[in-house]
């Protein structure tokens, strides 16, 4: 990439609720109404497989509602000057479709569904028949399909290149992530040592940072204002 600075942007809810995509932590540990172990877990896929994959076809569905916002738009316009590298904790497509071009999804993707008996058999929600999937949905493999989603308690295979990417940072930047859930809350000890840290929060928690931080306790999209001003660039 040239002399550009490598900056890598690790993501949360908070970017996302702006654009209308409501949270766990913002509603008392609900989601739409339901706790997560109704949701997002492996044994609710099996216990109650038709509520599940409901649940994340209307989710699915809502993003066909919701633009990407300020914030998104903001970490595209970096890619001028920095080699930007992110980092979600989000499984909609508000980053890809704002144009970054090098995302990492630790948690899944909304718009791609897996087979039950091969969750490396990966397929786009769209070029199947029916994007909203169900029980007389099929895999090449004979499996049911469902939902491409890191459920609590499953293993999370992007963690890695995660770590290997935090490492190789000039500059962290976090946005409106609480990094309350593992092992993604890990991700900010990786940074080198020389790195800059930058939080972008409303309501920021230092706690779980092992040096420095500069703190913008704003929203995603204010506070991304901010960081454009403080490295000079321009929207």
């Amino acid at each position: 990439m040239g002399n550009k600075k490598r900056l890598v942007v690790l993501t949360g809810a908070g970017i996302s609720a702006e654009s209308g995509i409501s949270t766990f932590r913002d509603s008392d540990g609900l989601w739409e109404k339901h706790s997560v172990e109704e949701i997002c877990t492996h044994e609710a896929l099996y216990r109650n497989y038709d509520m599940v994959v409901q649940f994340y076809n209307d989710r699915f569905a809502q993003l066909a509602t919701v633009e990407p916002n300020a914030a998104h738009l903001a970490l595209k316009t970096l890619e001028d000057k920095f080699d930007v590298q992110i980092i979600t904790q989000n499984v909609d497509n508000l980053h890809e479709r704002a144009g970054s071009s090098n995302i990492i999804h630790l948690h899944g993707e909304l718009t791609k569904v897996c087979s039950m008996k091969n969750e490396n058999l990966i397929v786009d929600r769209n070029t199947l028949p029916n994007p909203l999937i169900s029980r007389e949905d099929v895999a090449p493999d004979g499996g049911k399909w469902r939902p491409f989603i890191v459920f609590f308690n499953e293993a999370v295979p992007m963690i890695e290149p995660a770590i290997e990417l935090v490492q190789t940072a000039d500059i962290l930047l976090i946005i409106g992530t609480s990094l309350q859930v593992y092992p993604a809350a890990s991700l900010s000890m990786y940074a080198p040592r020389n790195a800059e840290m930058f939080l972008i929060d409303p309501k920021p928690n230092t706690a779980g940072f092992n040096r420095p931080i500069n703190v913008i306790a704003k929203g995603a999209s204010e506070g991304m204002r901010e960081f454009l001003e403080i490295q000079n660039v321009k929207l």
